[in-house]
């Protein structure tokens, strides 16, 4: 059986994270608290390659052009060409960009009453030390979630008061109570620790994903392709299966705490539409990476998105994959979209707080 890549084993965990005040109007929301990867990492791990205490191991590829390329104009640490999801959230709410935890001395006290950003790219679920004996090694970096709840334990008082090798899928399947279990733990104790609305993401198709379709690149039609997408069958059934997983445990939560308001945001159905049917959303592609190298799905391992070799489309908004694992900000806005206004957020986002409308 196939390998997975061994970062991307680890099922990454990625919570977005809404704080209420009680006396609003509507109920709506006056920051954002993220914790997750490189989905939402909006500079952290950019500054934590620059910090000797948590010094990475390869160069960090979101840090240098095409990257930031279409709407910052430059490099952010962002893993895409411009704006993630949890930008175009915080512009919906007509809050600042979240900006990262690492290098918080070059950002004023005040942005981070209206947001902070946990989320490093690269991070896992599980510790990293749990996953070495697991014979599970993560080149990227040892930020785990644990690591990004402890970051959030420190600055709670200041918020307040002012992959080589793989392995095989049965094997990685067999993890996915572990992992769930352990993003429920976090998710009650973040809960406990005063958040009212949490917004929870599932996994994405990894099967649609350029950089899988060419990993895993096989003859055998059957087992492989899905006629209506391209993608591989048996990646997207584990997204499913642990997606599946996510939910049943969301809702234990929520009976768990009726307080809270727990949204499960399904990533993998709102891809999924533009997987099936991307000319009907603008986009001339959605298994071939815009920045990358060659091959069908213009990945190529030898040559990342950064790199001085690397290829660059013309136009990233008719794109969906970005570098082949992230998206493009096209892409993440029609994601952001999707969990303000449904139906891939339950409950609908904008059920909770009135939002702005963006056009640009």
């Amino acid at each position: 059986m196939a390998a997975l890549n061994a970062t991307f084993a680890c099922i990454v965990f990625l919570l977005l994270l809404f704080s209420s005040t009680n006396n609003c109007e509507a109920k709506c929301f006056k920051s954002i608290i993220s914790f997750g990867d490189s989905l939402t990492d909006t500079g952290n791990l950019i500054h934590l390659s620059e910090n000797s205490n948590y010094k990475q191991q390869q160069i960090v590829q979101c840090g240098s052009l095409p990257y930031g390329e279409t709407f910052f104009h430059r490099p952010t640490g962002r893993c895409s060409d411009g704006r993630l999801v949890i930008d175009f959230l915080a512009e919906s709410l007509g809050l600042p960009l979240v900006p990262p935890y690492i290098g918080r001395k070059n950002v004023g006290s005040r942005n981070f009453r209206e947001g902070v950003n946990f989320a490093v790219a690269g991070a896992t679920a599980l510790n990293h030390s749990l996953l070495e004996e697991l014979g599970i090694y993560n080149p990227q970096t040892n930020v785990s979630l644990g690591t990004q709840l402890r970051w959030f334990k420190e600055m709670l008082s200041s918020l307040c008061q002012s992959s080589s090798g793989g392995m095989p899928i049965q094997m990685v399947q067999s993890m996915v109570p572990l992992v769930i279990n352990n993003i429920g733990q976090i998710i009650n104790e973040v809960i406990e620790l005063g958040a009212e609305t949490l917004i929870v993401p599932g996994n994405l198709p990894l099967g649609c994903l350029p950089a899988y379709l060419d990993r895993f690149m096989s003859t055998n039609k059957n087992d492989y392709y899905d006629p209506n997408t391209g993608c591989i069958n048996w990646l997207n059934e584990f997204s499913e299966y642990h997606n599946v997983m996510l939910q049943v445990e969301l809702n234990r939560l929520q009976q768990l705490h009726p307080h809270a308001t727990i949204i499960y945001g399904d990533y993998y159905n709102a891809l999924m539409q533009l997987y099936l049917s991307p000319q009907k959303y603008g986009f001339k592609s959605a298994i071939v990476a815009c920045c990358g190298g060659k091959g069908p799905y213009q990945v190529d391992i030898s040559t990342q998105c950064g790199d001085s070799s690397a290829n660059v489309c013309d136009d990233p908004s008719t794109f969906v994959s970005w570098d082949g694992i992230h998206s493009t900000e096209t892409a993440y806005k029609w994601m952001a979209q999707s969990l303000i206004s449904g139906p891939f957020a339950i409950p609908h986002i904008n059920e909770l707080c009135t939002f702005k409308v963006y056009t640009t």
